[in-house]
């Protein structure tokens, strides 16, 4: 992502802006804001200097983690629609919004810091994925698979219920099995 004003960023460079980010993802989930950043740049491959000139704070890389999983769990939408009927599309897009919320998890105190501040990590994300969803959703009420009395907010709620009370990854199972309960509801009778 460039802001505007910026220059693209070479071919190197965003492969390593996006190693970082990708690594981020992962030593965040696992250590939460405790994460040291030379391990993410470790983990990344790329050097501490390299880490610094993308993300020359904790908090910018912070957001800029957040923000990459918002668009890549929204871009999902449409590839998984392109590729599989849409009942099984907003199924594993479920899935997805659950990767999504237990990376978050391990940065919560990291976003909630940097709201503090005054900066605002959440922008538009609720209502990204809240299009994303609609997308899916409406996919599937025009293949007649799911009721049309449930409304994208409302879905949205519930996956958000779901990923409060199960977004560990030690709850993983259970995450799944409440997804398959709130999906089968969603269905229309045969």
């Amino acid at each position: 992502m460039v802001d505007a004003g910026q220059r693209p960023l070479r071919a190197d460079a965003r492969r390593n802006r996006e190693k970082i980010l990708t690594a981020a993802v992962r030593v965040f989930a696992a250590e939460g804001l405790d994460a040291h950043l030379e391990r993410i740049a470790k983990e990344a491959g790329v050097g501490s200097a390299t880490l610094y000139r993308n993300f020359p704070t904790r908090e910018a890389l912070v957001e800029a983690v957040y923000r990459n999983e918002v668009a890549q769990l929204c871009d999902a939408a449409p590839t998984l629609l392109a590729a599989k009927p849409p009942y099984e599309a907003l199924r594993a897009w479920t899935r997805l919004f659950l990767d999504y919320v237990t990376a978050k998890y391990g940065m919560i105190d990291a976003l909630r810091a940097i709201a503090a501040t005054g900066s605002n990590p959440y922008g538009h994300s609720r209502a990204m994925i809240r299009t994303a969803l609609a997308s899916l959703m409406d996919a599937c009420a025009a293949a007649g698979t799911i009721r049309t009395d449930i409304s994208p907010t409302d879905l949205s709620a519930a996956l958000e219920g779901i990923a409060l009370t199960s977004a560990r990854p030690e709850q993983r199972a259970q995450a799944e099995r409440l997804l398959d309960l709130t999906l089968d509801g969603l269905k229309t009778c045969p």
